[in-house]
């Protein structure tokens, strides 16, 4: 306990550090998910990637991030309940309705924009591991939804879509989890 003007208050101490300074309990895997009528990628003028009804989420790689929070984040991607049931309440996700899924590597979102008037990429994974982790992502995502596109890690991107509401949430993992098993999409 500190005395503080005359006021005793309880100590703050400082996170445990690891890479750059960075709290390791920060670091998250991140998406920014949009429900869309439609959305489409382009590189260099020409269209790589293009859904209907579904998903678009950008996705951003920090430092700490790992296989198992790729999982979870997937996991709660696909079954994060944005679409309306049959009284217009979103009860419904994205397997429910048998949607389509756009995947678009964003390194920008890991930023950290507390403080000044530039971005901070400290907490972004290096372009090796975000590539990696990107592509681990995306190959989990195809056995699971059979409508998958995903933009170009690395590229200048022009993304456009029309967002369905417009409904638009951030997902982030809470740390890692259990092991994520996706369900096979082929039926038996």
């Amino acid at each position: 306990m500190l005395i503080v003007r005359g006021v005793l208050k309880p100590e703050r101490r400082k996170p445990s550090t690891t890479i750059a300074g960075l709290n390791p309990l920060q670091l998250k895997m991140i998406s920014i998910i949009q429900r869309v009528t439609t959305a489409k990628v382009n590189v260099n003028q020409t269209v790589i990637a293009k859904i209907d009804k579904g998903i678009l989420a950008l996705v951003a790689v920090e430092k700490m991030d790992t296989e198992k929070e790729a999982r979870r984040l997937l996991e709660r991607i696909l079954n994060y309940r944005i679409f309306p049931d049959e009284n217009d309440r979103m009860n419904l996700s994205l397997k429910d309705i048998q949607g389509e899924l756009l995947l678009v590597p964003q390194f920008t979102l890991a930023a950290d924009t507390r403080k000044g008037n530039r971005p901070s990429f400290t907490s972004a994974a290096p372009p090796e591991k975000g590539r990696e982790l990107f592509e681990y992502f995306t190959g989990i995502a195809k056995t699971v939804i059979p409508a998958v596109q995903c933009g170009q890690f690395g590229a200048d991107m022009k993304v456009s879509l029309i967002n369905d509401g417009p409904v638009t949430f951030t997902l982030q993992t809470a740390g890692p989890s259990e092991g994520y098993q996706p369900e096979s999409s082929s039926s038996s």
